[in-house]
Parts: C-alpha cells; structure tokens; sequence
C-alpha cells in the first residue's frame, strides 16, 4: 500500500484527495483549518491533520510518516505554504510533486501583481468594492480610504474568517459568509445587492470560479480588478497529469468520470434537476448539441456532437479533461440516444442522471394521467401510430419537423378518428409554451411549432384479438386474378402458436395477400415484418394491405426464400405459409440466423405436411406441437343455411433445438 501525502487547500486537492481514496493507498490530508476537515469527512481511508506547520513542523512529519510522495496542492497564491513544503521534501529525501492550478486568460479590466499595487489604484476611484480575495487580504485592504463603508467582503464561513473581518474594521452589514462555488447569476446578484462599481479577485482559474466571477461583473456592469498570481519558481502538473502521473508511478487507474445528463427540454431549466446541475457545474469539459450547450455550459471547454462515436471518441481522446458531462435531450431513458453511448464508454466510470421527460411535464401541465400510456417516437423515426391509436386508450408522441403534431393530427382526421381527444404541448419548459387540447376534427388543419408533443386518448379502442374478416384484405391483383390467403380462422390459430410479443422481428414466408403480415405487424407494433414473396404481383399486394392498414413495420421482400431472407435480419418468429418445396433450406436459415426462433409452418399438401415431419426430428426440436385444424363456414344456399368445408390445414409449432452431445 502506497503512503501518500497531500497538501489540500483548493478545489483540485479535494478532488484528489477524493480520487485517492478509492485506491489502494493510505492518503494523509493536510489542511490548514477545521473547515477544510470538515469537506473531507465522507472520505473513506484518509486521515487528516487541521492544523498550520512551519517547514520544521513539515519536516519532523515527513521523517515520522515515511511518504512515497508528497503532493502541493496547496493555493497559488499560498507561496510560503508551497515554499515550507519543499524545503521539507528536500530535507527529508521525499518526492515532491506540484498539482498546479490552470490560469484563466481573462486578465480583467484592471491587473496588478499584489494587493497593495491594487489599493494604491482604487485609492483614486469611487463606488463601492466587492472584495472576493479572502479574508486574509483584508489587512492590505483596510488600508484604502473609506475602506469600512466601501468594501464588502464574501469570505468563509468560520470563525477565523469573521474575526479577521472584524479586525480589519469591516461592519457585519458588509461581510458575506459563503461557501461556494458560486455560479454567475449569484456573483451578479450580489454585486447589484451591493451596488459594486468594483469587483477584485485574484486569478483563481477556472476551478477557482474566476470565469463566473468575471462574467458576472461585466454582467452587472462592474469593473473588473486582478491581482496575478505569484510566479512558480517549479513548474507543476494540471490536475489530469497529476493523475496520470499517479497511474504511471503506481498504477492508479484514472479512468475519466462521465455524467450523462437527460436536460429536459431546455428552456427555462425547469426540468433539470439539482443532480444535473451539479455534475454539469463540475464538469471540465461538456458535450452535446448546440442548442443545449448554449443553455447549460458554465464556461468549462465544450464539444459540440451528437453521434454516440464522435462522443465516446472526444473522451478517449481528451485525457487533459477527467470530468465530462454528457447533455441528452430529455429524459435519458425515453428515446434517448443514451442507450447507444453507454456500452460506448466501457472506458469511463459513468454515472446517469435522468431528466424530466416531456410525457411526465405534459401530463402534470395539463392534469393528465400517464398510467398504461403507450410511448412512441415519431422525432426521427417512423411508427404505425394510427393502428397504436386505434388500439390504445391512450399514447404519448414525440413528434419532429416542421409541424410534426399537425401532420399528425391530419394522419388520425384521414383514417376517419375524429373523436380522439388530443392535447399538445407546444415549447414545453420554454417561457412561451402552449397547451391545446381539444378532438381531432377540432384541431385538423392548425399549424404547431416543431418542438411539441402529443398526448392522445381513445375512450373506444378496437380490440385487438386475432382473425380480422376476410373482407378487410385486397386480394386481387391488377390482372383481377384472386392471390392466395391464410383464411381468418386459420390465421388466428397460427398467430396464437406464434406468440408474438410487442417488439418481435418476423419472417412471413409466402406471404400471399399479407393478410399474416398486418396481423402480425398489428401485434408486433414496436417490432417489424418482413413479407417474402415470389411473385410480384403477391409482393405488391402486401405492400397495399399494409399501406392501406397504415403500418410502417411491414417490408415486403420480392423473391424466393430461402436466399431472399439471406441478408434479413434475425427474426425471433417466422411463419411459412409457403415454401415452394424448400422447407427444409428456410427452417434450416431460420435456425442458423436464431436458435430460438419460433417457428409455425401451414401445411394443406401431404407433400408438404411429410416434409415438415421430418424436420421436426432432423432438427431436434425441443417444443413441437402438430394441429389438424377443419373449418367449415355456413353458407347460403337457397333457402337454407349449408356448412362449406374448407382444406383442412396442418399447423406446425417448432422451438428450441437441442445441441448436439
């Protein structure tokens, strides 16, 4: 076990010293008052000493603990600390390494080397001073003329903090006891509160807060003053070097932390939360869209992406950054681009935040419940939302492009849903949301902005059992010639042996009309059916039952099977309606693409019902199952109710093959 030492007094050492404890090491923590204990005390495997030492207090430590290596991760501005701590190192033979805080370019309106440079300057101004350097400047600013009625000072909350205020002469009215950080809306509140004409602050860089503290005084019109930093007689490392160099020496893993952040839907920032706020605050660098960027960053480093590859390949390739935040839009679990980054970074310790999603902040808005909800996503992608919506009491839509909820509407007015009672939500989280609601023929032909979405309720679905009527499906084609079909009843058995589930993928063999393949596609909605077909005139048969059922999860697939399957993807069912005398090469494929695909094959020749017995035991299946079904239909004949029987039909089930010993 590593023995490790670190001089904690910025926001860095407590980073470091956070990571260090994760690892194998014994990490003693050197701070120079209780409070800085105090941030520590979650940490696990550290010990901590609260107190100030001199260089022989230091050195005596050093002898006694026996570090590995020391670590400064002490102020910049802390240069006899820095000075104490080397002098110590060197005496007692111990490595010495300098994490070195990152200087912010701004230099301000104003620029001093030291504070007293700073006080001879603001001793030939008026208006008030915000002072943000720490309580132990105050001694140095005490000395400008007026300084008890000019300054006020934001310092620590602690003791010492507001003793030394109290000495420097400064009224309670005029001292600010925070802790930060502090983002730049609260820096510009407080400088308006005070009505400062001068804000002055040491250059603290980024993690310091310097770049909030200096867009808040340009925000409220305040003149910004800098007091530079002492120059470093030793050149240090960044924070990611120092972790890099901890991984080279001692094998310390510094795999980057990346937040992946569900925002809302941006706007005011209603919907995010404080979790997310945070993880995007501390953050080094942020990815996303633009138009999230431009809302949520805090003047870290940025990246605009949005493919799942160009985001995991920024992160490998950044390691100057060990703190990312990912922004998602909307919730990061509801058609999210979530679930493709994550197996992306592997790399990464990744920690999700949800956002509030457009269907719960829609739902509250406008008193709705979304129990049993039927979520769909037409924001870049297609569905068959109006056989959803015939079929569901109610379905939630995203919606994209221009007028995407309008379109929408237009779909459900054409396929003669007039009663659906919709509501959009038009820029939800934005200052200028709308909600309208109202029935479908109410809102038809209403034009709606592009960032909306759409709650619609069906108070008198259509069941969903299986055996549509035959009349439902076009069978002839252009030459009038009658397409053969999987009749209603049969059709129904064959799909109950299938078992669909809502996102299966399924092969129709000899798809004939497609009568199978809507039905099929009707229970496998969130899934897809490829309709294979020989003949042209079947194929394009399929395509317009399917069409005329306005599903979008039906393919129709022109040739022969089994090699126009070849390049499918794997199915989890297929039916085979049709084989053309090559069963056993399509089961075969089926099998080779899917072990564990469902199969049930239609048999009416015994040709065909021979050559499906066989493959059950060829194969090896474990679940097989044969049905000799007989329908026979009333039909009118005279004056009398006659039974016509139908082809009786052999249905086989398949599932499951053994494996071979």
């Amino acid at each position: 076990m590593k023995n490790i030492c670190v001089f904690a007094g910025t926001t860095e050492g407590r980073r470091l010293v956070e990571f260090l404890s994760s690892k194998d090491a014994r990490v003693f923590v050197c701070v120079a008052t209780d409070y800085g204990e105090a941030l520590l005390e979650e940490l696990k495997n550290i010990e901590t000493s609260a107190k100030r030492m001199d260089s022989d207090e230091m050195t005596e430590l050093f002898e006694r603990e026996r570090f590995d290596l020391v670590i400064d991760a002490t102020h910049p501005y802390a240069s006899i600390v820095t000075e104490n701590i080397r002098l110590a190192c060197s005496r007692t033979c111990t490595e010495y390494l300098r994490l070195e805080r990152e200087s912010a370019e701004d230099r301000g309106e104003e620029s001093f080397s030291s504070v007293d440079d700073a006080v001879s300057y603001l001793n030939g101004t008026e208006g008030s001073i915000f002072l943000t350097t720490g309580s132990k400047e105050l001694t140095a600013f005490s000395k400008l003329e007026g300084f008890s009625e000019r300054c006020f000072a934001r310092v620590l909350p602690m003791e010492d903090s507001l003793l030394l205020c109290r000495e420097a002469g400064l009224a309670p009215s005029h001292i600010i006891a925070m802790q930060g950080p502090f983002s730049v809306e609260m820096n510009a509140a407080t400088i308006k509160a005070v009505n400062a004409s001068f804000v002055v602050t040491k250059q603290s860089g980024k993690a310091g807060g310097f770049d909030e503290k200096a867009q808040a005084a340009r925000m409220a019109g305040a003149k910004l003053i800098v007091i530079g930093r002492p120059e470093e007689s030793i050149s240090g490392f960044s924070y990611s070097e120092t972790l890099k160099e901890l991984e080279k020496r001692f094998g310390f893993s510094s795999r980057p932390k990346a937040a992946v952040i569900g925002i809302g839907m941006g706007g005011t920032g209603l919907t995010l939360t404080l979790e997310a706020e945070e993880a995007i605050r501390s953050a080094e660098c942020i990815i996303g869209a633009k138009r999230m960027l431009e809302s949520a960053h805090k003047h870290q480093a940025v990246f605009e992406a949005v493919s799942p590859e160009r985001i995991a390949a920024f992160i490998r390739e950044h390691g100057e950054y060990s703190r990312f935040a990912v922004l998602m839009s909307g919730d990061t679990g509801f058609f999210s681009g979530t679930k493709k980054l994550l197996p992306l970074l592997d790399f990464c310790d990744v920690t999700v935040l949800s956002g509030i999603s457009s269907l719960s902040y829609l739902c509250a808005r406008a008193n709705l419940s979304y129990e049993n909800v039927k979520t769909v996503s037409l924001h870049g992608r297609e569905a068959s939302i109006v056989p959803i919506c015939e079929r569901s009491h109610r379905v939630f839509s995203l919606v994209g492009g221009e007028n995407g909820a309008g379109r929408l509407i237009d779909m459900l007015a054409d396929a003669g849903l007039d009663n659906l009672r919709i509501t959009v939500g038009e820029r939800l989280g934005h200052s200028d949301e709308r909600i309208n609601a109202g029935r479908v023929s109410e809102l038809k032909g209403r034009a709606f902005d592009r960032l909306s979405a759409v709650y619609i309720e069906n108070p008198s679905p259509r069941s969903s059992a299986f055996g549509l009527p035959d009349t439902v499906f076009m069978r002839n084609d252009e030459k009038n010639a009658v397409v053969p079909m999987t009749k209603s009843e049969v059709r129904a058995v064959c799909l109950s042996k299938l078992r669909l589930l809502s996102d299966s993928v399924v092969w129709d063999v000899g798809s004939g009309t497609g009568s199978v393949s809507v039905e099929a596609a009707l229970t496998a909605i969130d899934g897809m059916v490829y309709a294979i077909e020989k003949k042209p005139e079947a194929a394009e048969l399929t395509r317009l039952n399917a069409e005329t059922a306005r599903l979008t999860n039906v393919v129709s697939v022109l040739g022969s099977a089994p090699e126009a399957c070849a390049d499918l993807p794997s199915p989890t069912h297929a039916f085979i309606g049709g084989s053309s005398g090559n069963m056993r090469e399509i089961i075969r494929l089926v099998l080779s693409k899917n072990q564990n695909a469902r199969i049930v094959a239609a048999a009416i020749s015994l040709e065909t019902v021979s050559e499906l017995n066989s493959c059950l035991t060829e194969f090896g299946f474990i679940e097989r199952e044969v049905v000799c079904l007989n329908v026979s239909k009333a039909r009118r004949i005279g004056g009398y109710d006659l039974m016509t029987a139908q082809n009786p039909v052999y249905i086989f089930t398949m599932q499951g093959v053994r494996e071979e010993e």
